[in-house]
């Protein structure tokens, strides 16, 4: 029998009423095992019923092939086809007080070190409160639009940016409170940290937001030290860790070995988050081993961003072609248990000209320029329950009887359907009710300071 068309406005219209009834069943809905306990068929999907009460998941059960609205139980029936639906996206790694600002940035040319001076000068003349605040809140209602229900955002933090931009951050976390899951992480290049003041004065900032202490992670002199110093000050303030390191081609670029090893050294007992970690595809095989066999010792987890790495790496300015990828091995660290995650990055800045948090985008990206796929596994995890661990979010990430009843229905009814379409028409539901959100339009940023469409 074939399923029948997906028609997104009834299906919102059903699933809206039976949420205002306070219980419905979504049936025939096709769940991922990676993030729903059940019996997967091959593609690790099978079919379920899952009954939702009062904006909460009651129960996940195999589907009985019911496709008639009923009031069994007190509940509308509601036929989902066989259409996938997966958890509301969990984001870990995003730059919120940097998106949008390309318009006023004509001077970066795609490369990190481009990228790098424009923001600086950007950032020098118009970062004030308000144009943060907007910036931030804009593209928060597009991750939210899209089904990110969790996020973490780097924060530019060498002062007197950190005086402006934590505070508008604070905000706006209690401003989305209920929506997003908000969290931040302070970003400076670490040869900062040789400044106890300045960093006891980010640590405190960090502490108060309930963030995590960041840095760039390039190589210093001094790095061993400087990355002692940061465990130290991260454990003094019971504050987790999340560095930027090894974003170039460069083989001797070997941040991430030495972070692990600054963990072992310090045997921190918080949680530490890696992103990049480019350089480790262009080190000798060796090399490598010994570095995620250093990673999977110290518990470190890695977050990959597909989109700003394909972007900026090997980035040439001779009109060749670039020869790499730039994303990191993430097969390779899965297999040996190293927590591994897809992230966002940048949007719509020097580092990255694209993009719009859409976590669909950034996983269907992911799993071609990885290779995530033949077979796709439990990957999908890399987008929902593994960052939600990293960020410490119990019950984000999955679909499970008890949690609240957050996820995205799409109209693909497998993988490769979900993945080879915008699904512009998804629908998210946020306990128990369908998302009547629109994207906001890019003509709400143009009475910025320095503004103007590009």
């Amino acid at each position: 029998m074939n399923a029948p068309a997906f028609d997104q406005p009834a299906l919102r219209d059903q699933i809206a009423n039976g949420a205002r009834l306070g219980r419905y069943i979504l049936r025939n809905v096709r769940l991922n095992s990676a993030v729903t306990t059940g019996a997967m068929d091959a593609a690790g999907y099978f079919l379920a019923d899952v009954t939702v009460e009062h904006g909460r998941i009651l129960a996940t059960t195999a589907a009985r092939g019911r496709s008639i609205e009923s009031n069994e139980d007190s509940a509308i029936s509601i036929d989902a086809g066989g259409r996938v639906a997966l958890p509301t996206f969990v984001d870990c790694h995003t730059h919120l007080d940097k998106g949008h600002i390309l318009p006023r940035t004509p001077a970066a040319n795609g490369t990190f070190d481009g990228a790098l001076a424009a923001t600086r000068a950007d950032r020098a003349t118009n970062w004030s409160a308000g144009d943060v605040t907007r910036r931030m809140d804009f593209a928060l209602r597009s991750a939210f639009h899209y089904g990110t229900a969790a996020m973490r955002t780097h924060i530019d933090s060498q002062p007197p940016q950190d005086d402006i931009s934590w505070p508008a951050f604070m905000e706006l976390k209690q401003h989305w409170r209920g929506r997003i899951d908000l969290q931040a992480s302070c970003l400076f290049p670490i040869d900062m940290a040789r400044d106890d003041a300045f960093l006891e004065r980010i640590a405190r900032h960090v502490a108060a937001a309930s963030g995590t202490l960041g840095a760039v992670a390039y190589p210093a002199p001094d790095i061993d030290r400087l990355l002692d110093l940061m465990f130290r000050k991260a454990e003094q303030h019971g504050l987790n860790l999340d560095f930027h390191a090894d974003e170039t081609a460069d083989p001797k670029a070997d941040g991430l070995r030495r972070i692990a090893e600054a963990a072992m050294r310090s045997s921190f007992a918080g949680k530490v988050l890696v992103g990049h970690c480019c350089s480790l595809a262009m080190q000798e095989e060796a090399d490598v081993e010994a570095t995620l066999d250093k990673v999977a010792a110290a518990g470190v987890a890695v977050v990959s961003l597909p989109t700003c790495n394909l972007y900026l790496q090997d980035r040439r300015q001779d009109g060749t072609t670039p020869r790499w990828r730039g994303v990191t091995l993430l097969h390779e660290m899965k297999q040996r248990g190293i927590p591994v995650a897809l992230a966002s990055d940048n949007t719509r800045d020097p580092f990255h000209s694209y993009g719009d948090l859409d976590m669909l985008d950034t996983y269907r990206l992911g799993t071609r320029v990885l290779h995530l796929d033949h077979p796709a596994g439990d990957w999908i995890g890399a987008v929902t329950t593994t960052p939600a661990g990293i960020m410490g979010l119990d019950g984000r990430g999955s679909i499970a009887e008890g949690q609240v009843a957050d996820f995205i229905l799409f109209e693909g009814r497998s993988l490769s359907e979900v993945l080879s379409r915008a699904e512009s028409n998804r629908i998210v539901v946020r306990n128990g009710a369908p998302l009547a959100t629109s994207l906001p339009a890019y003509a709400e940023l143009d009475g910025l300071e320095g503004m103007a469409s590009d």
